[in-house]
Protein backbone atom coordinates (compact mmCIF):
# COMPACT_ATOMS: atom_id res chain seq x y z
CA UNK A 1 0.00 0.00 0.00
CA UNK A 2 2.93 2.35 0.63
CA UNK A 3 3.98 2.22 -3.03
CA UNK A 4 0.63 3.43 -4.36
CA UNK A 5 0.58 7.26 -4.40
CA UNK A 6 -2.29 9.08 -2.72
CA UNK A 7 -3.02 11.24 -5.78
CA UNK A 8 -3.54 8.19 -8.02
CA UNK A 9 -5.97 6.64 -5.55
CA UNK A 10 -7.92 9.84 -4.98
CA UNK A 11 -8.23 10.79 -8.65
CA UNK A 12 -8.95 7.20 -9.68
CA UNK A 13 -11.58 6.81 -6.98
CA UNK A 14 -13.33 10.00 -8.00
CA UNK A 15 -13.29 9.25 -11.73
CA UNK A 16 -13.63 5.48 -12.07
CA UNK A 17 -15.43 4.98 -8.78
CA UNK A 18 -18.14 7.48 -9.64
CA UNK A 19 -18.37 6.90 -13.42
CA UNK A 20 -20.78 7.36 -15.13
CA UNK A 21 -21.91 10.42 -13.22
CA UNK A 22 -25.40 10.54 -14.77
CA UNK A 23 -27.94 9.06 -14.08
CA UNK A 24 -26.27 7.04 -11.29
CA UNK A 25 -22.71 5.84 -10.65
CA UNK A 26 -22.20 2.15 -11.49
CA UNK A 27 -20.62 1.50 -8.10
CA UNK A 28 -23.74 2.62 -6.23
CA UNK A 29 -25.97 0.68 -8.62
CA UNK A 30 -23.92 -2.51 -8.26
CA UNK A 31 -23.71 -2.21 -4.47
CA UNK A 32 -27.49 -1.84 -4.31
CA UNK A 33 -27.84 -4.92 -6.53
CA UNK A 34 -25.43 -6.82 -4.24
CA UNK A 35 -27.42 -5.98 -1.09
CA UNK A 36 -30.71 -6.85 -2.81
CA UNK A 37 -29.33 -10.19 -4.02
CA UNK A 38 -29.62 -9.27 -7.71
CA UNK A 39 -25.91 -9.26 -8.55
CA UNK A 40 -25.79 -12.50 -10.54
CA UNK A 41 -24.67 -11.65 -14.08
CA UNK A 42 -20.91 -11.88 -14.72
CA UNK A 43 -20.85 -8.42 -16.34
CA UNK A 44 -22.38 -6.90 -13.20
CA UNK A 45 -19.83 -8.64 -10.97
CA UNK A 46 -17.03 -7.40 -13.24
CA UNK A 47 -18.46 -3.85 -13.09
CA UNK A 48 -18.53 -3.98 -9.28
CA UNK A 49 -14.90 -5.12 -9.16
CA UNK A 50 -13.75 -2.59 -11.78
CA UNK A 51 -15.52 0.41 -10.27
CA UNK A 52 -14.88 -0.59 -6.65
CA UNK A 53 -11.19 -1.51 -6.66
CA UNK A 54 -9.70 1.98 -6.39
CA UNK A 55 -12.15 3.23 -3.73
CA UNK A 56 -11.46 0.05 -1.74
CA UNK A 57 -7.69 0.55 -2.02
CA UNK A 58 -8.11 4.18 -0.93
CA UNK A 59 -10.13 3.10 2.08
CA UNK A 60 -7.52 0.48 3.01
CA UNK A 61 -4.72 3.04 2.66
CA UNK A 62 -6.59 5.36 5.03
CA UNK A 63 -7.31 2.63 7.60
CA UNK A 64 -4.06 0.64 7.58
CA UNK A 65 -1.06 2.60 8.86
CA UNK A 66 1.94 2.78 6.56
CA UNK A 67 5.22 1.10 7.44
CA UNK A 68 6.96 4.48 7.42
CA UNK A 69 4.58 5.73 10.12
CA UNK A 70 5.19 2.61 12.22
CA UNK A 71 8.97 3.03 12.07
CA UNK A 72 8.67 6.66 13.22
CA UNK A 73 6.51 5.62 16.19
CA UNK A 74 9.12 3.07 17.35
CA UNK A 75 11.88 5.70 17.70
Amino acid sequence: MDKIPWNILIIGSLTLGLAPFVPEPHLLEKLRMLFQGNLIRPIDIFDLIMHGTLPLLLLLKIIIPSKADESIDKD
